[in-house]
């Protein structure tokens, strides 16, 4: 054993102990926050692009622009290529209009290539509002960690730092 873990020295117990209690700490924090994510996202419609891109067409359409700037709202996304089994993780301050971008050719150019080649996609919306996070960019970082979309999917950031 190292001359550190067995000093005498009560202070260097107090800073073995403290830096244990911080790992532990850290640890049930980041469970709590899968939790909540995954709560937030299992209680969220899931909707193919597809349905999405009629939905926002009937919004749009026949002078209805006030009705889609009705329902866009602040949120993040996860699109979800079922036949890759990779996420993308992103935000919006008007979620919807963000999607649509991405399966209309102005978002993330390797979803949008997988969905063009015929890969089966899903999206799930998180409002911003009554999720428990204060802003976006934490939310989206703490929805990219969760699905791993940093590490295993389509996202080449971890996520807004403002």
């Amino acid at each position: 054993m190292s001359n550190f873990i067995q000093a005498q020295d009560p202070l260097s117990w107090l800073i073995i102990i403290a830096l244990i209690g911080l790992l532990i700490y850290s640890i049930i924090h980041d469970v709590r926050i899968k939790r909540r994510i995954k709560s937030l996202s299992d209680s969220s419609v899931e909707i193919t692009p597809e349905d999405f891109l009629k939905l926002k067409s009937q919004w749009a359409g026949k002078g209805r622009r006030q009705i889609m700037t009705g329902v866009d709202y602040p949120g993040v996304y996860v699109l979800y290529n079922n036949t890759k089994r990779m996420h993308y993780v992103g935000q919006g301050k008007k979620v919807m209009a963000r999607i649509a971008q991405h399966f209309t050719g102005h978002g993330n150019a390797d979803v949008y290539a997988d969905w063009k080649y015929g890969d089966r996609f899903t999206i799930k919306i998180i409002k911003l509002q009554g999720s428990g996070f204060r802003s976006l960019n934490s939310l989206e970082r703490s929805t990219i960690a969760s699905y791993k979309a940093f590490s295993k999917g389509y996202n080449k950031t971890r996520g807004n730092r403002g």
